[in-house]
């Protein structure tokens, strides 16, 4: 399965991405939310991890123009925010994410919401 995460802070790439290439996962990384855009349009992930602070354009836009993409608008999106602050959730989903979750990250649970959202294996 392949992930594309849109982050640009180095710790949390840095993290993410090496527990989720020992689950088993290929991780692709966009540092700001138009390259997260570019690449999901060229890489065609299976499914996308998205912060929301993010240079050049914010990953509220970025989740706007996947999802409004025909190309990409299939492509399940989880949104990752140290912003958890009530009316967050509710303004994620409006722009197009399938789940939600908060940072620090906690392993085991977005493991579980990547695995929910996964497309499923055909054959």
């Amino acid at each position: 399965m392949k992930i594309l995460y849109v982050e640009d802070n180095d710790d949390n790439i840095y993290m993410l991405e090496r527990r989720l290439k020992r689950a088993g996962f290929t991780v692709i990384i966009a540092r700001d939310g138009a390259d997260g855009v570019a690449q999901a349009g060229s890489e065609q992930p299976d499914l996308i991890l998205m912060d929301l602070s993010l240079p050049v354009l914010d990953g509220w836009e970025a989740t706007r123009q996947i999802k409004g993409g025909d190309a990409t608008a299939h492509i399940p999106l989880i949104v990752l925010t140290a912003n958890a602050m009530a009316g967050e959730k509710e303004k994620a989903f409006e722009a197009g994410c399938d789940d939600f979750d908060t940072k620090p990250v906690e392993f085991e649970r977005l493991l579980g919401k990547i695995k929910a959202l996964a497309p499923q294996e055909t054959g």
